[in-house]
């Protein structure tokens, strides 16, 4: 099985997160490519759209391998990866300086797309975190730890694809989670889309113009 598109794949999602009839949702995703996944879920559920944006600290001159990720700027948490910490001979307070930069393009990516919106409140509602897929775990467990610090009363993970190894190491992270595929033989997320080319800052900024055009989002 494959999708079409990512809106095809959102769609999909939104008729199971529907059937959940969740409480009071807010739905937050993920950019680039996690937006035109949750738009038609925000639309389905009635619910604002909100952003969670994750940047991984790669070590310098390395910048491939992640030493750490910060999420958002408004309230940062940042993690760091200790093994890699002692493979590069980093330490914590090194990463968190090079976090300070990621956080800077946070803040104008937020700028970018959400014209300075102010983040949407979750205290004790339901945050629905999407993605277009999930891979490895990483920066969508970091983006997890970062919702849940905000209160949400629930926390759903909303993907349409992802192994299962990957969905079992981030159950602890969540309350529920809906995934329209999890295939044993996985290689990356793109194979399971017929289009999955790399969304773009003006599609982001587009998809959000097009839920705020018939309702505020927040």
């Amino acid at each position: 099985m494959t999708f079409a598109t990512r809106t095809e794949a959102g769609e999909q999602l939104a008729a199971r997160l529907a059937a959940l009839r969740p409480a009071d949702p807010v739905v937050l995703a993920l950019p680039r490519g996690g937006v035109p996944v949750a738009v038609p879920i925000a639309v389905a559920l009635h619910a604002p759209l909100d952003l969670v944006m994750a940047r991984k600290i790669g070590v310098p001159g390395h910048e491939e391998v992640a030493a750490g990720a910060v999420v958002n700027g408004d309230d940062p948490h940042i993690v760091v990866n200790p093994s890699v910490l002692a493979a590069a001979g980093m330490s914590e307070e090194q990463v968190r300086a090079l976090a300070e930069q990621e956080l800077l393009t946070i803040q104008q990516r937020r700028e970018q797309y959400l014209a300075g919106r102010a983040p949407v409140d979750l205290h004790a509602r339901t945050a629905v975190v999407v993605d277009d897929g999930i891979a490895t775990g990483a920066t969508m467990r970091v983006a997890l730890q970062a919702v849940r610090r905000r209160g949400p009363g629930r926390v759903v993970l909303a993907v349409p694809v992802a192994p299962p190894e990957t969905l079992a190491s981030l159950r602890p992270e969540v309350d529920d989670v809906v995934c329209l595929l999890s295939p044993q033989h996985f290689y990356a997320v793109g194979e399971f889309y017929r289009d999955f080319h790399q969304v773009s800052d003006a599609e982001v900024m587009a998809e959000v113009e097009r839920l705020d055009r018939p309702r505020s989002i927040g």
